[in-house]
C-alpha cells in the first residue's frame, strides 16, 4: 500500500511523552510539520519546515496540498482530529486517499476517565465559536452532556446561561488542562460555578443530572393552555392544545429547523416548535407588547432558549428574519394575505406553511391567498370539545371551530414563487 502523504497526528496537553510510536515516528519521518503554536512547541528538536496554523486555514491547507506532492507532511492537531477537529478539512483539501490519521485519546474521552462515569450515551456538544442559542432546549432530554468551550462561552458563563432558563439540575465537573502536570478536576453546582472565574481556557464541561430517577420528558410536550403564563384578556387568545398538536405535525419539523411563528401571541406554538427543534432557531413575531412579554417570560419558563421573540407588525418584521424551514401564522391583524405572500416568497424549497384562522374572513383571505400563490392547500376543520365534570357526570365543554391550512413550496419552485 502507498504510504500516505500527509500524516494527521493527534497531541495531548502533555505533548511528546503521551505520543504512541506510530505518532512519534510519523513525526520523526515529516519533512514538513503542521500546527498551532502550542503544539509546534512541543516539538523543538524538529528541523523541517515548519507552518503555522492559524487564521483562515484554507490559503495553508491548499499549501500542504501542494508540498504534499513531493513531500512527507505531519499536520499535529488536539486529541482525536477527526472529532470537532482539523482532520476532515485536511481530508477535503489533500484527498482523503492521500491523508492518514493517528488519534490521540479526545479531551472528551480524558474527561470521562477522570470523573469515571461511562459516556456512551453522553451527548457531546460544541460551542467553541458558536453561541449558547439552544443549549437548553437540547439538554431537555440529556442526562449527560460534554460541552467543548471557548474564551466568550466559557464554564462560568455557560452556568449562567443555564441558570437563567431555570436548569438546575445537574452537577458541572469542569475538567481543565487533561493530560497536562497541571491538570484540575472540579466539580460544583450551578450556583457555585455561576460566580467562578478562574477557570482555564483548556477545558471540557461535563454536565450530569443529580436526580438519578430523571427520565426525559415526554418529545411532543403538549402542555394545557394554565402552563403559558396569560393576563386578561390574553385569556382565550392562546393556541389550544389539540390544535397546537395538529399545526406543529403539519409543519413537519425536524431538529435544526428555522421557523417563523407570525402573531405568537403567548407564544405557545412557537416555544413548543423551539423544544421540538432544538439545533434550530424560533423566531415569533408580535406586535402586541403585553405578548411579547408573555412570550419572553414563557419561553424562559420552559427552558426555550432557541426561541426569539421579534416585536413588530407582520409582514414588515419579517424582513431581517432568516429565510425559514417552516412557518406558522397564528395570528395576522387584518394582514394575512400580505403576510402569506413575503411568507411563501421567503419559504425554502420542500418548506411547509401553515395558518390557522378563526373568524370567516381570515379564513376566505388564507384560502384564496394560498391559491393565488398557485399551491393546493390541505384544509381541515376542528371543532374540540373537553369533557368537564358537572355533579356526577360529565359533559362537553366545546371551543370555538378553527380552519387549519398547510402547504408545502416544491422542491424545485417554480419562477412565480420563488
Amino acid at each position: 500500500m502507498k504510504r500516505a502523504a500527509v500524516t494527521v497526528v493527534g497531541v495531548g496537553d502533555d505533548g511528546c511523552a503521551g505520543l504512541s510510536a506510530r505518532a512519534a515516528n510519523a513525526v520523526a519521518q515529516a519533512q514538513v510539520l503542521v500546527g498551532g503554536e502550542r503544539h509546534l512547541a512541543f516539538f523543538p528538536q524538529f528541523t523541517g519546515e515548519r507552518i503555522v496554523l492559524k487564521g483562515g486555514l484554507g490559503a495553508t491547507l491548499e499549501r500542504v496540498a501542494e508540498l504534499a506532492n513531493e513531500h512527507q507532511v505531519c499536520v499535529l492537531a488536539s486529541g482525536d482530529p477527526l472529532f470537532f477537529g482539523i482532520g476532515g478539512l485536511v481530508a477535503r483539501k489533500v484527498g482523503a486517499d492521500a491523508v492518514e490519521f493517528v488519534p490521540h485519546p479526545s479531551s472528551v474521552q480524558l474527561a470521562f476517565a477522570r470523573i469515571g462515569v461511562a459516556w456512551e450515551d453522553a451527548q457531546v456538544l460544541s460551542f467553541h465559536g458558536r453561541p449558547l442559542t439552544g443549549l437548553c432546549s437540547r439538554l431537555r432530554e440529556l442526562a449527560k452532556a460534554a460541552l467543548l468551550t471557548d474564551g466568550v462561552n466559557t464554564p462560568p458563563v455557560i452556568a449562567r446561561h443555564l441558570l437563567a432558563h431555570g436548569q438546575t439540575g445537574f452537577t458541572a465537573w469542569v475538567c481543565e488542562r487533561l493530560g497536562n502536570p497541571g491538570e484540575r478536576v472540579r466539580p460544583f453546582s450551578l450556583e457555585a460555578l455561576s460566580g467562578g472565574e478562574d477557570v482555564d481556557p483548556l477545558n471540557v464541561l461535563v454536565l450530569l443530572r443529580t436526580d438519578p430517577t430523571w427520565r426525559p420528558p415526554p418529545r411532543v410536550p403538549f402542555l394545557l393552555e394554565d402552563a403559558y403564563a396569560k393576563r386578561v384578556p390574553k385569556r382565550g387568545l392562546i393556541t389550544k392544545r389539540e390544535v397546537r398538536l395538529l399545526s406543529l405535525g403539519l409543519l413537519g419539523l425536524r431538529e435544526d429547523s428555522v421557523v417563523w411563528d407570525v402573531g405568537a401571541g403567548s407564544g405557545s406554538v412557537g416555544i413548543e416548535a423551539a423544544l421540538l427543534a432544538p439545533a434550530g432557531h424560533v423566531y415569533g413575531v408580535e406586535v402586541d407588547p403585553e405578548g411579547v412579554a408573555l412570550c419572553r417570560e414563557n419561553a424562559l419558563a420552559l427552558g426555550a432558549d432557541n426561541f426569539s421573540i421579534i416585536e413588530g407588525r407582520a409582514p414588515e418584521a419579517l424582513a431581517g428574519l432568516p429565510d425559514p424551514d417552516a412557518v406558522f401564522v397564528g395570528g395576522s391583524k387584518g394582514s394575512m394575505r400580505d403576510i402569506l405572500d413575503v411568507a411563501f416568497s421567503r419559504l425554502r424549497p420542500g418548506g411547509r406553511l401553515v395558518a390557522n384562522a378563526v373568524t370567516l374572513e381570515n379564513v376566505a383571505e388564507a384560502y384564496a391567498g394560498l391559491k393565488e400563490l398557485g399551491v393546493e392547500p390541505e384544509v381541515l376543520l376542528v371543532n374540540v370539545a373537553r369533557g368537564e365534570p358537572l355533579a356526577r357526570y360529565q359533559r362537553y365543554d366545546a371551543h370555538n371551530p378553527i380552519h387549519l391550512f398547510a402547504a408545502s413550496k416544491p422542491e424545485q419552485a417554480s419562477e412565480e414563487n420563488r
